[in-house]
């Protein structure tokens, strides 16, 4: 006799409804048409860019033809001028792009958490037995995800076609033979890449879909293992979980042949366009095009088309999906719970609405106690602290008071005697390396660089970050001047030609990178200047997450949204005003900081 398998073995893939990708892109359509006079503003920001980037292959042109190879320097000098003027003029440009652009995208997470509350109310008040787990990530972390990715989207975007609007005309004002060389590569490689975003995305929600169902049939198995065995239909449930293991294989089959096709794309518009031109300029000049107008439309080409249009690409491809996929979760309530079958028009009874759970702290400490030997006194003795999530809080106290033993019991590199060590609500106790890993990261003072190449050592802890990712962290690290003297990303580091300063902002770099959602720094800018040290701070205390700070200067403490001191067995915990009042030591660091 066969008995039928544990609830949960049967295969299924949650795929969204077909109507709910209509519905999101109709939402979308309806909200840019309530907005149009912010578009229009950011259009007319947006023409002024135009004609900075016309301006800067054309001047470079006329520089060149009038003024150095003519002869007269006096002239080029003119020409470089006004191109340097429509630079310098950029700053006000990226103010109001920005003004427009905060216009645009806070309404909608605005309206996005609205949304969420509802349905979370709507799902509580319909079934108060069944928690909707998933509200706290849609009010939180999804809405940020819409928030960020619409920015960057619509920022990519409007840089492109702007941008491309500026070059092309710039092209056909130096001469309209470039456009019959550059164009097609261009439109050829853009429309390749389109045709890829479908069928990318199709395939990356069926590899998602076989994923889970893997994921949830082993799980399932591990759960009914010995009634399966009782039963005797091993051959059976293993029968079909080879199935669901060759589906998953043939759908990473498909997403990989999606991705190599895009890849193909990034290469036609990045490579193409450039050797044509080259390629063709015997032609061109006896087409009676000028060395100025050749150079000209390569500084086009190079500094502008081609870069905003593997922006655009690389948006479109990461962020264009992730924006769509985490939309359409708004949309649907999830499909296995009687919530997602609860239609608002349906009246429920009226019953009390249970209050959500408060998410727990990023970091918990319980009487925890910690000495280096058997009869060594405690370093840390019965201390108790709570940072909640998104707090930036610094450490300060005397040398060897215990700043780094307590960074190291935080992260999980040491085992208090006494009490416990919670991240989000997880104990540290037990964890393997990957577990620590994926809660948090720790970037001691003496910082880790390995012989390989800059891009290599940046993406150490996250190697699936975007090229947008990363250069948004060197970006926000100010760190675009110290990878340009290594060579660039693919230079390759030679640890002991660093200085130690050097080490700290590329480990800091690489920490803003990481995935986890609490990051600690055990004095790891103590060899950068205070400016840098001001700008690495903030950086970094504005990713998503918690920030904890081993500091040495008061400007650390200060830019802290709340401050512990260390001071043996009496700990001081609060706000930098606050401890001004409350902890003697605290007065006296920062009177020895204030004198340093």
């Amino acid at each position: 006799m066969s008995a039928p398998e544990p609830a949960g073995l049967s295969a299924r893939q949650e795929t969204a409804a077909p109507g709910t990708h209509r519905r999101t892109l109709a939402r979308g359509r309806r909200f840019l048409l309530r907005r149009k006079g912010v578009l229009w503003r950011l259009a007319g920001w947006s023409l002024l860019e135009s004609a900075q980037t016309f301006l800067g292959g054309y001047c470079l042109a006329r520089a060149l033809d009038r003024g150095f190879l003519a002869g007269q320097p006096g002239t080029g000098l003119r020409w470089l001028a006004v191109a340097a003027v429509a630079i310098l003029l950029g700053g006000r440009l990226v103010r109001g792009v920005f003004s427009q652009l905060a216009a645009l995208v806070e309404p909608l997470r605005d309206a996005l958490v609205g949304r969420a509350v509802a349905q979370s109310l709507r799902r509580a008040v319909a079934d108060p037995a069944r928690a909707d787990s998933g509200a706290v990530s849609r009010l939180t972390h999804q809405t940020e995800i819409v928030r960020d990715s619409f920015a960057g989207l619509v920022l990519t975007a409007r840089s492109f076609v702007f941008t491309a609007a500026g070059a092309l005309a710039g092209l056909l004002a130096l001469a309209p033979q470039f456009l019959l060389v550059v164009v097609p590569p261009l439109a050829l490689g853009l429309l390749l890449f389109l045709a890829t975003l479908a069928p990318m995305a199709r395939a990356q929600r069926a590899f998602l879909d076989a994923d889970e169902a893997i994921a949830d049939r082993a799980g399932t198995i591990g759960a009914g293992l010995r009634d399966i065995v009782a039963c005797g239909t091993q051959a059976e449930v293993a029968d079909r979980t080879g199935r669901l293991i060759d589906e998953g294989a043939r759908t990473a089959r498909v997403l990989a042949r999606w991705a190599a096709v895009r890849t193909l794309a990034l290469g036609v518009t990045g490579q193409l366009p450039v050797m044509l031109l080259l390629a063709a300029t015997p032609w061109l000049l006896r087409q009676g095009v000028t060395a100025g107008a050749l150079i000209g439309a390569l500084a086009y080409l190079v500094q502008a088309l081609l870069p905003a249009l593997h922006t655009l690409m690389t948006a479109l491809g990461a962020a264009g999906t992730r924006l769509l996929v985490v939309l359409e979760r708004f949309e649907e309530a999830p499909a296995d719970t009687p919530a997602g079958r609860v239609s608002a028009a349906v009246p429920v009874p009226a019953r009390a609405v249970p209050l959500p759970r408060r998410p727990p702290p990023a970091v918990e400490l319980r009487a925890v106690t910690l000495a280096y030997g058997p009869g060594s006194p405690p370093v840390l003795d019965g201390l108790d602290l709570v940072v909640e999530r998104g707090e930036h809080v610094a450490v300060v106290g005397p040398s060897g008071i215990g700043k780094s033993t307590l960074t190291g019991v935080i992260s999980g590199l040491l085992t208090p005697g006494r009490g416990t060590v919670r991240l989000d609500g997880e104990p540290v106790r037990g964890r393997g390396a990957a577990g620590l890993a994926a809660l948090r990261v720790l970037i001691p003072q003496q910082s880790y660089v390995f012989t390989g190449t800059v891009r290599d050592n940046l993406l150490y802890l996250c190697p699936g970050a975007s090229s947008a990712d990363l250069r948004e962290a060197v970006d926000a690290l100010n760190a675009e001047d110290l990878i340009a003297r290594l060579g660039g990303l693919d230079a390759m580091v030679d640890p002991a030609a660093l200085s130690q300063g050097e080490r700290q902002l590329l480990s800091l770099c690489r920490a803003h990178l990481s995935p986890a959602p609490l990051m600690v720094l055990d004095e790891a800018t103590c060899h950068l200047d205070p400016v840098a040290e001001a700008r690495a701070e903030e950086a970094l205390a504005g990713r998503p997450g918690t920030l904890i700070v081993v500091a040495h200067r008061l400007s650390s403490a200060r830019r802290a949204d709340r401050v512990l001191v260390l001071d043996g067995t009496r700990p001081a915990y609060g706000t930098h005003d606050e401890l001004l009042t409350r902890s003697a030591l605290y007065r006296d660091l920062v009177g020895h900081w204030s004198s340093d």
